[in-house]
């Protein structure tokens, strides 16, 4: 198996998608809008998928956040609203907003699994800091460590209630970047002490989410010549040691311009300094050959993080249907709202 999420070039697979993943054999896959049209349709494409490979319980994951970032879109399915709403709810309602944040991901959970979607990659843990560049803005679940912890504890589980796995990001936290890691590398210069409060949430949270996603920032307190991604000492000192985090490890999305390098080099880089998979997300073929060349297989301990990852415990589902869900959510945030 390649060490590697590949992204999908459309509503269909191609012949030569087709030939390629079921040659190379890659870790898993990720969908954007560019995927997605219709119910019918992303079922349709997430089933081809299985079926090249054979196996029922396939990591196909999507960026389904809220808010910005939500790749199945309203009207054809429902809105989710940012981070940012649950953290407003809080300063009134702590308790309301738990909830509130619980049953918006379980219900959007329900998308995805309907989908044929196995993981999404969200909450977002990164602690928000004020004049920060607004690449997190209102992704993040607040400015306040334990705030963020709990609210990301209850997308865990709501998206557990439905059977989707989530994903803790972005390691070891992305709230000071000053700039877009899509665009420029972000280098942090807050010292080991101050960069404490960052890793509160993903410290909190490390044993219950089955998978993380690094980040591509400097921190020159930890490594001054290496984004996290690229880091063995971040990874294996921050992410793995004081953290704690013993999950399924993606790379954050290679073709970012905070990196450099070809994709391959970067994706060959990203698993040698200790993350499990790399997340490749453009469908450009070229980058994916040159990828599967490049990377070893992944061994045993990668395989067993892969499949921890996918046994999702569904055991607190309280068989609650959708609508209900949503109402209930936004029963709870019209507390937040001025009188």
């Amino acid at each position: 198996m390649t060490p590697a999420i590949f992204g999908l070039s459309g509503l269909v697979l191609t012949d030569a998608e087709r030939g390629f993943f079921r040659e190379v054999d890659p870790a898993g896959y990720i969908l954007f809008g560019r995927n997605i049209d219709s119910p019918a349709q992303v079922r349709a494409l997430t089933d081809a998928l299985r079926a090249i490979h054979g196996r029922d319980h396939l990591l196909v994951t999507i960026d389904q956040e809220g808010g910005r970032v939500q790749r199945m879109k309203d009207p054809v399915w429902p809105y989710y609203p940012p981070g940012g709403a649950f953290d407003r709810l809080y300063d009134t309602a702590p308790a309301s907003a738990i909830e509130a944040a619980r049953a918006s991901a379980q219900a959007m959970g329900m998308d995805l699994a309907q989908a044929g979607i196995a993981m999404t990659h969200a909450p977002v843990l990164d602690v928000r800091q004020p004049g920060a560049h607004d690449v997190i803005g209102d992704r993040a679940l607040g400015s306040e460590p334990k705030r963020v912890a709990a609210l990301g504890r209850a997308v865990l589980d709501g998206l557990a209630r439905a059977g989707v796995a989530g994903t803790i990001k972005h390691m070891p936290g992305h709230g000071r970047s000053m700039v877009d890691t899509h665009k420029e590398l972000p280098t942090v210069t807050a010292t080991a002490e101050e960069l404490e409060w960052d890793l509160v949430p993903f410290r909190q949270l490390a044993a219950q989410a089955p998978s993380g996603m690094t980040g591509h920032l400097v921190f020159t307190a930890w490594d001054k010549a290496n984004p996290a991604t690229l880091s063995p000492i971040v990874i294996e000192q921050v992410i793995r040691g004081s953290i704690g985090f013993d999950g399924l490890l993606f790379t954050d999305d290679l073709d970012m311009e905070a990196l450099t390098g070809t994709v391959p080099e970067r994706a060959a880089r990203a698993i040698a300094a200790g993350c499990d998979l790399a997340l490749n997300c453009w469908a450009k073929m070229d980058d994916m050959v040159g990828i599967a060349k490049v990377l070893p297989a992944l061994p045993p301990k990668g395989h067993e993080r892969l499949e921890r990852a996918l046994r999702v415990d569904r055991s607190k589902s309280a068989g609650e249907s959708q609508a209900g869900l949503l109402a209930r959510r936004d029963a709870l945030l019209a507390l937040a709202e001025p009188a």
